[in-house]
């Protein structure tokens, strides 16, 4: 799962789109619709290393294009860096839209509801999974909430 570290941006910053003032309406129902419809889109795309479209993505990639196509909200492309793009929460308090890290920050996905993520695995590409799954359960690092999405 070490594979999400790739460097180069999927958009220069000229093309960047900032978060616009509808993003601050947004509540739990919206954000999952959207997620969902991100997940529909991309599901099944195989999981590649440094990746950044459909022939084949990674884990902070897939992350970071899903915020910008569906909350206009710039994230960084690794995870290293999308560790500190957001507020440190406990597992507990879990939201639609939080980002989920495991392995010590080389996996990253996105919180959707009853314990269940979206991401880019490197075994089965774009899929959702549970944060209950023996593998993820042992693996779970923390998480953060991004600004602007509540």
């Amino acid at each position: 799962m070490s594979g999400c570290q790739s460097g180069s941006p999927i958009r220069t910053d000229a093309e960047l789109v900032r978060p616009s003032e509808t993003l601050l309406s947004l509540n739990q129902n919206q954000t999952l619709q959207l997620l969902y419809a991100q997940y529909k889109e991309w599901r099944g795309t195989p999981y590649r290393y440094g990746g950044n479209n459909r022939s084949g993505i990674d884990c902070s990639a897939f992350v970071q294009r899903t915020f910008m196509s569906q909350f206009a909200i710039e994230l960084p492309r690794t995870t290293k860096k999308q560790i500190l793009a957001g507020i440190p929460i406990k597992r507990t308090d879990l939201q639609s839209g939080d980002l989920v890290f495991f392995n010590k920050g080389t996996h990253v996905g996105i919180y959707l509801q009853d314990d269940r993520f979206l991401h880019a695995s490197t075994k089965a590409g774009v899929i959702i999974s549970s944060i209950h799954n023996s593998y993820w359960s042992r693996h779970y690092w923390r998480a953060i909430r991004v600004p602007f999405l509540y």
